[in-house]
């Protein structure tokens, strides 16, 4: 499929120049909690981000402290998981390239379960006409042929077709395993398994997997075995994406004309932490742009983009002093080395016998 060749991923990358909030720290945490009270007590007008489309950047996980834990086989850290993603102006926003847009953007953070909840509700209703192209130009071309069908819709991006059809020919409700749920079938030994979304492929895709623990943190070894010797079938979105990259358009023509907001988008945007600073509006939100910039994002060379780290500017100066000093000594030890060799013949040759 073209988009899991596709490679982004987040991770926490100290600097010395740098001094923001990282992802994992308590402080941290709470400011997406904090931007959506300041957002709600202002009753801030959402109607523009009717204006854009939405981008999914990547997804990152953070360990935490579990409050649920009941027994003491239960997992005492559990794994959460965020998803980034950027809202481009509507005309500028690319399905091709993996930031979307370059400038008038704004960048945000959410819990993983909410994205992927109110995003995968709002790309079954794109899907149903996708798909549908889908299957009329793969149906044409391949003529039943099972493995050409499968390479049409990579070629068309558009693998998750297959993997509804399957879905459903099985009877199984991806809609349930959107948040980690119990699945169908235990363990040999009576122990309940769990299915629910995670980070894959380095962080550029959300797939489902199947995990021994109700925070679904732990993955079963050999998970997507496991789920076929089970239920007799392939465990829907296992290596298939539940999330595209290309742009989800936020507006949408109300009976009157007039563009509104999407609730997908509307969701999405009050539950995030924000930074605005590069948005063209009137009262950019950039209580988040910290806890944000603590996030790295690897492009698809496999290159960790610093480019918001914040460059310490004595520590370029002393670096650079550092490598000036090394040059000059390296030469002045040169220059002893030489004399000194020149001296040694000088004498040798003088002390020579003659003939």
């Amino acid at each position: 499929m073209v988009i899991a060749k596709t490679f982004l991923a987040w991770t926490v990358v100290p600097s010395l120049a740098y001094a923001a909030l990282t992802v994992d720290s308590n402080a941290g945490r709470n400011i997406m909690e904090q931007s959506r009270r300041l957002d709600q007590n202002n009753n801030v007008d959402y109607s523009f981000v009717g204006n854009f489309k939405l981008k999914f950047q990547g997804c990152h996980h953070v360990q935490q402290w579990n409050d649920n834990v009941d027994e003491e086989n239960d997992v005492k850290i559990k794994t959460k998981r965020l998803v980034r993603f950027r809202l481009c102006p509507a005309d500028q926003c690319s399905d091709e390239k993996l930031a979307g847009c370059t400038s008038k953007y704004g960048d945000y953070v959410v819990d993983m379960n909410t994205f992927v909840a109110n995003y995968f509700e709002a790309l079954q209703n794109q899907k149903e006409s996708d798909c549908e192209y889908g299957r009329e130009v793969c149906e044409n071309r391949c003529d039943n042929d099972e493995d050409c069908e499968e390479e049409c819709y990579d070629e068309l991006s558009m693998a998750y077709c297959l993997e509804d059809e399957d879905a459903q020919e099985n009877g199984f409700q991806v809609n349930n395993y959107l948040e980690c749920a119990e699945a169908p079938f235990q363990s040999n030994n009576g122990y309940a398994y769990y299915i629910g979304p995670f980070c894959a492929q380095q962080g550029g895709q959300v797939q489902l997997g199947l995990f021994s623990d109700d925070t679904c943190t732990t993955h079963v070894e050999d998970g997507d075995d496991t789920f076929y010797e089970n239920m007799g079938y392939q465990l829907p979105y296992g290596d298939d994406t539940l999330i595209s990259l290309n742009c989800l358009d936020c507006g949408q023509t109300n009976e009157n004309g007039y563009t509104e907001t999407s609730e997908t988008c509307s969701n999405l945007y009050t539950f995030s932490g924000k930074c605005e600073t590069r948005m063209s509006v009137d009262y950019p939100n950039e209580s988040s742009c910290d806890y944000i910039e603590g996030i790295k994002i690897i492009r698809e060379d496999g290159v960790i983009r610093t480019s918001s780290v914040r460059k310490s500017k004595a520590a370029a100066v002393a670096i650079g002093m550092f490598m000036t000093l090394s040059i000059l000594m390296a030469g002045y030890v040169f220059y002893l080395r030489t004399k000194l060799s020149r001296a040694q013949i000088n004498l040798a040759a003088s002390s020579a016998p003659l003939t």
